[in-house]
């Protein structure tokens, strides 16, 4: 029953619309790109099939692609759009700099999927940014290490790390490579879902950082889920650990990865007219909350071509802790023995909240089982330096809405993007919002 409950939690998607590719708009764009300025998919099945830099390259923007080791030897990649295609489509040292992060069991494919017309990093290209994507250890873009083999068979060691490693190693690795290759002390910060909760472990367990952010930009913010109203991962909380446990014992430690069969189904039982397209997207709605004003079931083969990603069981065990004790802390490995030598304590410690003094915007909305509004109140209320909370103004705006859904531009990037001028303009001190 547990592999049910997890499959379902696992699968992160919401479908923005589609229309008919264009030209582009510009000799200047056709010289440097060719005849490729569609706005939005012009091919749902190509486009399935395609990986971030197939799919940047097609649609006629610059993509490169870079790797970066941790220290504990996990080999992370990672994807830069450096410009424009229709406008900002020169190269600039100057451009400032952001960094998008996505949601567990997801990649930097969140941020392309839907086309330049609503894809979040071809928006802020076009808007003027240096775009880098990042990609958590064990997704598809990062599932190599210098020694251990994610598909050793009854051997788990690669997959033993929760969004606590993501954030505490990953994050700074990540961020550290980004400034040196752009010449820069600081950029801005943009996180989805488990994408949040690792800068908030990164800035509470490393300080230092904080000097690093210029501002952060958290898009569903999950810290505390005490007041989580997912049915399914309420049903999973009570047995997080003895799910890890049994997966262990199975000689299994990752989830959902990314594979020929989640496409094969996307493109077969997801496609318009399916019969079992309804299956689909409810799948989404039990995830994320109901709103289907905000869903265009079109795209969902594209979708299920990019997501399940991958993540590890014990990514999830560890937001079912946090659920069952509704606190925000480091992950109990479930003894005292094991908690003493990796914290010095029997339980393991909270997150300082008060810690993270980067300048942070929480997103949130009312219809988010998963960020809950008394959940962000409180996260709001505990940061060292919050600076602004704001509420999506569409009441059934749910989780995962802030990266697929129709409207997401309007609703959210537009915002994001006109805080993130404000605050290179003015300065963060000097902030009217």
């Amino acid at each position: 029953m547990w592999k049910v409950v997890l499959l379902a939690l696992c699968v992160y998607a919401n479908i923005p619309s589609i229309e008919g590719g264009s030209s582009p708009n510009s000799e200047y764009v056709k010289l440097l790109f060719g005849d490729s300025g569609a706005r939005y998919s012009n091919n749902i099945i190509e486009d399935a099939n395609l990986d971030v830099p197939g799919l940047v390259k097609k649609y006629g923007y610059p993509i490169e692609m870079h790797n970066v080791t941790t220290p504990d030897g996990y080999i992370l990649g990672m994807h830069r759009i450096r410009h424009g295609r229709d406008a900002n489509n020169v190269p600039d040292e100057n451009k400032p700099v952001i960094f998008l992060m996505h949601g567990i069991v997801s990649s930097s494919a969140d941020w392309v999927i839907m086309g330049p017309g609503a894809g979040f990093a071809y928006i802020l290209a076009e808007a003027g940014f240096d775009v880098w994507m990042g990609n958590a250890r064990g997704n598809f873009y990062s599932r190599t290490h210098v020694r251990l083999n994610p598909d050793a068979i009854l051997n788990t060691n690669y997959w033993k790390f929760s969004w606590d490693e993501i954030g505490n190693i990953d994050l700074p690795t990540m961020i550290d490579y980004v400034l040196v290759k752009t010449n820069r002390q600081r950029l801005h910060y943009v996180g989805h879902s488990q994408g949040t909760t690792a800068f908030f472990v990164m800035n509470s367990l490393r300080p230092v950082y904080n000097d690093k952010i210029i501002s952060m930009h958290a898009l569903a913010p999950v810290a505390y889920m005490a007041h989580n109203r997912n049915t399914l991962l309420l049903f999973m909380a009570p047995m997080a650990n003895d799910v890890e446990k049994i997966s262990s014992l199975m000689g299994i430690g990752e989830l959902l990865p990314n594979n020929a069969i989640m496409s094969w189904a996307g493109q077969n039982l997801c496609m318009d007219e399916s019969t079992f397209q309804p299956v689909c997207s409810n799948i989404l709605f039990l995830i994320g909350g109901w709103n289907v004003e905000q869903l265009n079931k079109t795209m969902m083969p594209v979708i299920f071509g990019h997501s399940p990603a991958g993540s590890s069981v014990r990514q999830f065990v560890h937001y079912g802790q946090g659920i069952a004790d509704k606190g925000f802390r480091r992950f109990d490995h479930g003894s005292r023995m094991a908690n003493r030598k990796a914290y010095g304590s029997r339980r393991p410690p909270n997150y300082d909240l008060s810690k993270v003094t980067a300048p942070v915007f929480l997103h949130y909305s009312f219809n988010d089982p998963l960020a809950e509004v008394q959940d962000v109140e409180r996260l709001f209320r505990e940061l060292g330096r919050p600076v602004g909370k704001f509420l999506v103004p569409l009441p059934a705006f749910n989780h995962i809405d802030y990266i697929w859904a129709i409207n997401a531009k309007e609703l959210i990037y537009d915002r994001v993007i006109n805080l993130v001028r404000a605050v290179e303009r003015s300065g963060i001190d000097n902030l009217v919002l």
